[in-house]
């Protein structure tokens, strides 16, 4: 799709009703439920997060989704795809800040050249037990990414139509915490699996993104 286009569209955003839980479940790993009951106590601490899902024009016009491959570390989200973001610092004076100054410090691209459109649904992640609050934006800009090397491998700069494309819905076998592997439903983009909590976020943008391109077709 067009940015242009794009931009006209997403005006009608903050119209909508988030689809929240219903939405993010098609995109759920079945033993999700099974998790949200173990961890039912840690939820009341949990710490938080915020992520910014960014879209924003190629050199061609069109329009794209950035994507993140963190780097591979001793932890439960190692080497896995996401949205650039992070934890608060005192610096911030808001979640929104948080995600803003995350994805300036992550991949270069500042706070001025993006408008935040809306928050979406917030998602509990069990087992690094954080409250992760997404923000949707764009920039009208063309993109130069700067990584920053301690945490980011690689940016993925994902074309609209594939992200909105059925056929990349697919079902993935991969490690979990515990260190085995599952079946679990997941998104193939740009030949990268993108699954747990970042396709259910995805999955709630791709639901009002559908909605909102329905409407006015």
């Amino acid at each position: 799709m067009r940015f242009k286009a794009f931009e006209k569209a997403i005006s009608e955003i903050n119209k909508q009703s988030l689809p929240g839980l219903e939405a993010q479940l098609k995109m759920a790993p079945w033993f999700r439920k099974k998790l949200m009951e173990q961890y039912k106590e840690d939820r009341k601490t949990a710490k938080l997060a915020a992520v910014l899902a960014l879209f924003y024009p190629s050199n061609k016009g069109d329009t794209l989704l950035v994507l993140i491959l963190r780097k591979s570390y001793k932890g439960v989200h190692s080497a896995q795809i996401g949205f650039p973001g992070g934890k608060p610092e005192l610096e911030d004076a808001s979640l929104k800040d948080t995600a803003l100054r995350e994805t300036w410090e992550e991949i270069g691209v500042p706070s001025n050249k993006i408008t935040v459109l809306r928050e979406l649904t917030s998602i509990y992640i069990p087992p690094s037990n954080f409250q992760v609050s997404p923000f949707l934006g764009i920039s009208k800009d063309l993109l130069r990414f700067t990584l920053q090397a301690s945490e980011v491998d690689a940016v993925l700069e994902v074309s609209l139509t594939d992200f909105l494309n059925d056929s990349f819905e697919v079902t993935s076998e991969v490690e979990i915490a515990s260190g085995s592997s599952t079946e679990v439903p997941a998104f193939n983009l740009n030949n990268h699996i993108v699954w747990g909590a970042t396709a259910m976020m995805l999955m709630e943008i791709k639901t009002m993104l559908n909605k909102i391109f329905k409407k006015i077709a």
